[in-house]
């Protein structure tokens, strides 16, 4: 199933990555603190297509490895923490 995606703009400020058919709710939500509002305030929309390409790109390439790890490879025993 192949889809066209939309990043939209919210009336509340929020940036979404949807269908560009409207259906369902967002694939993805971008949230801006009022501080980073208040310091980038005309390049929020810009800096969340760079976030999404960047996570879209991370995404096809994890799943590129994952097609070459065996299961045992893949079992996680800890949860994750980014920092």
């Amino acid at each position: 199933m192949s889809s066209f995606l939309e990043i939209v703009e919210l009336v509340n400020g929020d940036i979404v990555l949807q269908r560009a058919d409207g259906d369902g709710e967002a694939l993805m939500t971008i949230r801006f603190s009022d501080e980073s509002k208040d310091y980038m305030p005309n390049g929020r929309l810009e800096v969340a297509k760079a976030m999404i390409h960047a996570g879209i790109e991370t995404a096809s390439e994890m799943q590129f490895v994952r097609s070459d790890m065996d299961d045992d490879e893949m079992e996680v025993d800890s949860p994750r923490v980014l920092h």
